[in-house]
């Protein structure tokens, strides 16, 4: 529901509603504005500016309550995920010192947080460092921490005898019996997607999602994946915990009923470059139990954490993708946000946002390090690239730049004698059989220290 803001009555509880604020917020708001309502615009100036002062401290108490109860929504959901975190088995002693702070001082989050970090201190043998108080002082939780694991603030050889005795319980720490090494790592601790790694052809990719993440509208992720071109070509994994793996978009399981068996199928005379895993929960830990029938490739990755990064992760996995004759470099590119606008840099060659375009839209062009235009580079296919380029919607800007540094980064170099000659206008861009000869000599005879014809500079 939307209102006019026009029309919008701050009197009104409704209005409040419609706004976004919960029932009982919108009756306190529209209850003080119906006792303290805006005095006429011809109103003498101190009898306005004392109205609104008398609104404003009407409302404190409300405001403060709401600042109360964020700060408890934000300490719960806190200690919730520590605990969380040890009843999974994933047990660390600084989640153990947090807890123990609250159970046994009755700490809140952040004195609980102190807490541990004075008892990791005495632990190690450091010094007491309590950066959230002035320099030279110890809050009270930092230092009751310290205390309860040994430190001692008043003794003058306290560092030394707690780091000799840290050294000690290095030495003499044995590696405690645990699951035995694996020849490969399990999916669940794949590294996430970056721009880094080197493309692939789509035909040699693969990615399985977990059928929770697939049944998920709100997350996208399966409108991104249908979105992007070329993925037609990549083999699709629905994994469904509990029941088996079927190929995307087929609505049925496979036909053997074995996961592992179905597994084995599905990658029968399959040699994929890449494998994505984008699952969560029991899908995640269904895909561990079968990890062994999966392949090794040459990128093992996952998608992980919170939506927002998730999509970010898979559009990075995405990008990656080649279709057949196509040719990008890998490597990462480095961004950087400038006051003119938004730059990025792979290898010897930069790309940048060089102001609005006439008479709409946005210019970005390529340049060398140095920088001159990135001119008199061609695509191993022969066709001149241009290193100017004008988007109409700046949201896409970092895609259209991230795609055009790939390509320059692949790309030949281009001889003059050739480009003028391509830039025929009976035929605009492709050699002829002397144009090739041209081409081949100066990539001969070329000294500087551009890439030689046919290398791809990764941008290491």
């Amino acid at each position: 529901m939307r209102t006019d803001p026009a029309t919008f009555d701050p009197a009104d509880r409704e209005c409040w509603i419609a706004h976004g604020r919960r029932p009982e917020h919108a009756e306190v708001l529209a209850s003080v504005w119906t006792d303290y309502p805006d005095l006429p615009s011809d109103a003498p100036l101190d009898e306005r500016m004392a109205r609104s002062r008398a609104r404003v401290a009407a409302l404190r108490p409300f405001n403060d309550a709401i600042r109360e109860e964020a700060e408890r929504e934000r300490q719960r959901a806190n200690f919730a995920c520590i605990e969380k975190r040890v009843a999974s088995g994933q047990i660390r002693h600084f989640d153990q010192a947090i807890l123990q702070a609250r159970a046994e001082h009755g700490y809140n989050w952040d004195a609980a947080v102190l807490y541990a970090q004075g008892r990791y201190a005495a632990e190690q043998g450091w010094e007491p460092r309590d950066f959230s108080a002035p320099p030279g002082e110890t809050s009270p939780a930092y230092a009751q921490g310290f205390r309860d694991r040994g430190g001692c603030f008043e003794d003058l050889f306290d560092v030394a005898r707690r780091s000799y005795a840290a050294a000690m319980r290095q030495e003499d720490r044995f590696p405690a019996p645990g699951k035995a090494l694996v020849s490969r790592p399990a999916p669940s601790s794949w590294s996430s997607p970056t721009d880094a790694p080197r493309p692939a052809l789509w035909s040699k990719r693969t990615v399985i999602i977990g059928a929770a993440t697939a049944s998920n509208v709100a997350a996208g992720l399966m409108t991104i994946l249908q979105a992007q071109p070329g993925r037609e070509m990549a083999h699709i994994i629905i994994a469904d915990a509990g029941r088996g793996f079927r190929k995307w978009p087929s609505a049925d399981l496979h036909q053997i009923g074995d996961p592992a068996d179905q597994l084995r199928a599905m990658f029968a005379g399959i040699e994929p470059d890449d494998l994505l895993i984008v699952a969560d929960g029991a899908d995640l830990a269904w895909i561990d139990r079968h990890a062994g029938m999966l392949p090794l490739c040459r990128t093992m990755e996952r998608t992980r954490n919170s939506a927002i990064q998730q999509r970010a992760q898979l559009r990075a996995w995405l990008e990656r993708g080649l279709r057949e004759g196509e040719v990008l470099a890998g490597g990462h590119i480095c961004w950087t946000r400038l006051a003119q606008g938004l730059s990025g840099r792979l290898g010897e060659f930069v790309a940048r946002y060089a102001d609005k375009a006439q008479p709409r839209g946005h210019r970005i062009v390529i340049e060398l390090r140095d920088g001159e235009p990135a001119t008199g580079f061609m695509t191993p296919q022969g066709e001149p690239l241009s290193p100017e380029a004008i988007i109409t919607n700046k949201a896409h800007m970092r895609r259209r730049m991230a795609a055009m540094l790939r390509r320059f980064a692949s790309a030949i170099p281009h001889h003059r004698d050739m480009a003028a000659r391509t830039a025929r206008p009976g035929n605009p861009g492709v050699p002829h059989e002397r144009d090739d000869q041209l081409a081949r000599h100066a990539g001969q005879g070329r000294a500087s220290g551009n890439p030689l014809p046919g290398s791809i500079d990764d941008g290491r």
